[in-house]
């Protein structure tokens, strides 16, 4: 008795210009349908070659000017069961591999989804309003599903690890700002886990934008610019690099015998503007000695201080745009001193979060920031029009009313004349 095994099929036919069309339209309807040989497929606009390969399956002519050809599956497993004894499956199996069954492969993401959501929401970070509108936002437009597609559904897990130890969101701000990397080994492990750019990062930042407007921030919408993602990242209490993070100052003098110290003895005694890193305010414990610090927000504010009253300025703190950590460390500490701060910004809807933010969080007096210092100075001309989203001025709502009302934002060099008079 012979042993040998059958040879699998010839499918030389299979592979020609009549049935290429017909075979991917089978194969993409079984996958959506889970297998069944229900319904028909079509060919809209066939070749002469697949107006045959039609006729031979079904049997039924069909003319050279019908548009679109229309073919029962069930007519074309019979097809090839005849011919080739292995039916449409097996067919397309040994063709182009396994059909896949997309219906269970999209219950099966459903189900990962949810368990990843489940988990999620297990955190005690779920109590906060804005934690559960992250986890929605992410879960509605497709992040999550895309992690999930790509391998990485643990990244959602991890996000969670890190927002549960940034100080400013688990209520640990008197920790002082933690460095990223640090967070990340702590967090995963990883030193690397939120390299600028990375989905890790990505998603974090996506949370803490949610959680608050910082900087003028969206809810839930990231900066693209390096700026800003630094801005969110300190307002949940990280750092991403204590060296980059700098104020400009001038005549803030300092307490205390340490190096860092002496040079701000030495630049308020010649009147000269210096930079201070927050590594250096860190590792010095600088203390201004100055019990009255005026800050603006432009630095051309402090150089023509700096130009034209050299020693005799006032202190002043220059937060070029939104402070950074190493304004917040250095102004902080001042008011823990007893220092009197008086702040000011341009008027914009940016100008007016910041101040409010200053007043709030140090206790700062507006300094010209009244709605007769904004008319005064929308009068001077050179106003350009407001951006962004309204803010308010709690310490003068009418500040708000008056920049809706007139549209225009005006820089605070308009008011150089007064905030050097004062400075003075």
């Amino acid at each position: 008795m012979s042993t040998d095994r059958p040879s699998p099929p010839s499918y030389t036919e299979l592979h020609e210009e009549g049935w290429r069309r017909l075979l991917a339209a089978a194969r993409r309807r079984l996958e959506r349908t889970g297998g069944t040989l229900d319904g028909d497929i079509g060919l809209t606009a066939p070749t002469e070659a697949e107006r045959r390969t039609v006729i031979g399956v079904t049997g039924r002519y069909r003319p050279e000017t019908v548009k679109r050809l229309t073919v029962p599956l069930a007519d074309l497993d019979a097809y090839l069961h005849g011919r080739y004894g292995t039916g449409l499956l097996k067919t397309l199996g040994r063709l182009h591999g396994p059909l896949r069954d997309r219906p269970a492969e999209r219950a099966d993401e459903a189900s990962t989804r949810a368990q990843a959501l489940e988990a999620a929401h297990a955190s005690p970070l779920a109590a906060l309003d804005w934690y559960p509108a992250w986890l929605e936002q992410i879960a509605a437009d497709g992040t999550l599903t895309r992690l999930l597609r790509r391998g990485d559904g643990a990244l959602l897990q991890a996000a969670v690890r890190v927002l549960e130890k940034l100080p400013g969101v688990c209520g640990d701000a008197d920790r002082g700002l933690l460095p990223l990397p640090v967070l990340a080994e702590w967090a995963t492990g990883d030193t690397k886990a939120l390299l600028p750019g990375g989905p890790l990062e990505q998603l974090v930042l996506r949370a803490v934008a949610q959680r608050a407007t910082a900087g003028g921030a969206e809810p839930g919408r990231v900066p693209r610019d390096r700026a800003g993602r630094r801005t969110l990242w300190e307002s949940a209490g990280a750092v991403a690099d204590d060296l980059a993070s700098q104020v400009l100052v001038l005549n803030i003098g300092a307490r205390g015998d340490d190096v860092v110290c002496d040079w701000l003895r030495d630049a308020t005694a010649f009147g000269i503007p210096f930079r201070l890193t927050l590594h250096q305010l860190t590792a010095a414990d600088v203390v201004p000695a100055a019990r009255e610090i005026h800050v603006c927000e432009n630095p051309a504010i402090l150089r023509a201080a700096a130009a034209e009253l050299e020693d005799r300025a006032a202190a002043l703190v220059c937060t070029e745009g939104m402070p950074s950590a190493a304004c917040h460390k250095l102004l902080a500490d001042a008011a823990r001193s007893g220092a009197r701060l008086h702040w000011r910004a341009d008027f914009d809807w940016t100008g007016l979060r910041i101040t409010a933010a200053a007043v709030e969080r140090h206790g700062a007096r507006p300094w010209r920031m009244t709605t007769a210092d904004y008319r005064s100075a929308l009068a001077g001309g050179e106003s350009t029009p407001l951006t962004g989203p309204p803010a308010l001025s709690p310490w003068d709502p009418a500040l708000t009313s008056a920049l809706r009302a007139s549209g225009q934002a005006v820089m605070e060099e308009r008011l150089l004349t007064e905030l050097l008079s004062d400075l003075g």
